[in-house]
């Protein structure tokens, strides 16, 4: 069920794209994304002149994790264009999930992974929700005005959907979710002269002590451990039935450290990876990204960091021996150790052998 200015938002629409619109026009969700603008974006960085000093979990796409207040200081993603972030905090304790939902297919279950260490099967818990990210890739007119018999991302495009989806599955279940910020759609779009949107943000991040939400970026020291690994798991694991209609387990909340849950390829993927690897950047984006003006500069270059990745080791099970894990823990200076299950699982991003592979 869900909540705004503490009283139930009625559920008594028939059109869930209508209890959408409906919330985004709710005047104390407006003016909470018109205070969430007014922000300063925060560069996160590892390095000692970032203003914040502390430990953090860095999600990608399609990855999830629930952190403790007591042990990490701050938990976050970016790189989000039609993705949307999703922040679940239990306003008792201060357990904290944030998801970063790429598609319509994981909402159901990515959910129920979110709560699983977030209510503790108390239904009676509130719980604090904010909705960071999508824009309008297709305007809600174009999409109202448009015809059923078009595919869904040409009628909608990918965000409105999601949103949508979110919103309905928050609505049906048990649990009590205050929605605090709802930065989606509208409210997170910018344009430039010739009219082309693209989103005033990619990415936030939440103090976990409060449950403050801020706009921010990172650069490639904070989105760690295992980048590379990670970032291949997004595409891969729409292939691997394992991971079908859930978020990708990232983070061990108990145990305070990075295991990386295993996805397998197959050697289409290294023959995918050699077909795009000839073509031009401006190729990469047109075929690659669900919004190819939106992206950001590095995103080609990750794209071929990681085709690079499987063109040198096509076979799965030598980054994933015997389907383990991989596990990083902290280290006295902050940076991250591999745990090595195996003599035989040691190697390094770049598809040679190492004793000890450090991010």
């Amino acid at each position: 069920m869900i909540f705004v200015d503490e009283l139930p938002f009625p559920t008594d629409s028939s059109q869930e794209r209508d209890a959408l619109v409906n919330l985004l026009e709710h005047p104390k969700l407006v003016s909470a994304s018109n205070s969430f603008e007014a922000m300063q974006e925060v560069k996160f960085s590892a390095s000692k002149e970032c203003a914040l000093q502390g430990r953090w979990v860095y999600l990608f796409q399609r990855e999830f994790a629930t952190v403790d207040p007591a042990l990490i200081d701050f938990i976050g993603t970016d790189e989000a264009t039609t993705c949307v972030g999703l922040v679940i905090r239990n306003q008792r304790n201060g357990m904290t999930s944030v998801a970063h939902m790429d598609s319509t297919k994981v909402v159901d279950t990515g959910l129920t992974q979110m709560l699983s260490l977030v209510v503790d099967k108390n239904f009676d818990v509130d719980l604090d929700v904010h909705l960071i990210g999508g824009f309008e890739d297709v305007s809600p007119q174009q999409a109202n005005g448009s015809t059923r018999s078009k595919t869904l991302a040409e009628v909608d495009g990918y965000s409105f959907p999601l949103c949508t989806k979110i919103i309905e599955t928050l609505r049906k279940r048990q649990e009590k979710f205050h929605i605090q910020t709802l930065y989606v759609l509208r409210h997170n779009t910018r344009r430039d002269s010739q009219g082309n949107a693209y989103p005033v943000f990619n990415g936030f991040l939440v103090k976990t002590s409060t449950g403050s939400v801020i706009p921010a970026s990172f650069d490639r020291t904070t989105r760690c451990p295992d980048e590379i690994v990670r970032r291949i798991r997004v595409s891969v694991s729409y292939e691997d039935p394992t991971w079908n209609a859930k978020l990708l387990e990232t983070y061990d909340t108990q145990n305070d450290r990075f295991v990386i849950a295993p996805c397998s390829w197959t050697l289409w993927q290294e023959h995918y990876a050699l077909t795009l690897q000839d073509l031009s950047d401006e190729e990469i984006l047109l075929q690659c990204s669900s919004s190819p003006s939106a992206e950001g500069p590095e995103f080609v270059d990750n794209l071929r960091r990681q085709w690079d990745y499987l063109t040198k080791q096509p076979l799965w099970n030598l980054t994933f021996p015997m389907r383990h894990p991989r596990v990083f823990e902290w280290t006295a200076d902050g940076s991250w150790k591999r745990c090595l299950f195996s003599p035989q699982d040691s190697w390094n991003e770049d598809g040679a052998q190492t004793s000890l592979q450090r991010t």
